[in-house]
């Protein structure tokens, strides 16, 4: 008999290294930068990716280095998942956090890497460097959720 996947044996904290990144299915959202309203808390996404993002990809180009790197890069960590609103509602992070299973698209799922992207759930296609980009305020977007 086949053992269940890992993702629902373990809860987020009890997963190794290797686990914990296999779940980040490469969509890529939560490398997009965002505005923050500071009266509100409210949360703006936008087109503009990190500048270390490959925008095929939609992987890091330096992923060992992101956080030296880039200043406000945030390592998703098992203990503040719960408290990062902004990451979005397909995040297999949040979804496992709250309980929900992985979505049929995802390539733990499928075991194919690119079926998120066919899926239409990466940002693949729909996202500008923040190296080309200029002001964020015109770069709001709606479609992260």
């Amino acid at each position: 008999m086949n053992e269940p996947a890992f993702w629902r044996q373990k809860r987020l904290d009890e997963m190794n290294s290797e686990e914990w990144e296999a779940l980040c299915d490469g969509c890529a959202k939560c490398c997009l930068n965002k505005l923050e309203d500071i009266d509100t808390g409210e949360i703006a996404y936008t087109e503009v990716a990190c500048r270390l993002l490959d925008l095929e990809s939609c992987r890091c180009t330096n992923y060992a280095e992101r956080r030296r790197l880039v200043a406000d890069c945030v390592s998703l960590e098992p203990a503040a998942v719960q408290s990062l609103g902004w990451l979005p509602s397909t995040c297999a992070y949040r979804l496992l956090a709250e309980g929900r299973e992985l979505p049929a698209w995802h390539p733990l799922v499928t075991g194919d890497p690119e079926s998120l992207h066919r899926a239409g759930i990466s940002v693949r296609g729909r996202v500008v460097s923040e190296r080309q980009a200029g002001a964020l305020e015109e770069h709001v977007v709606s479609w992260p959720e």
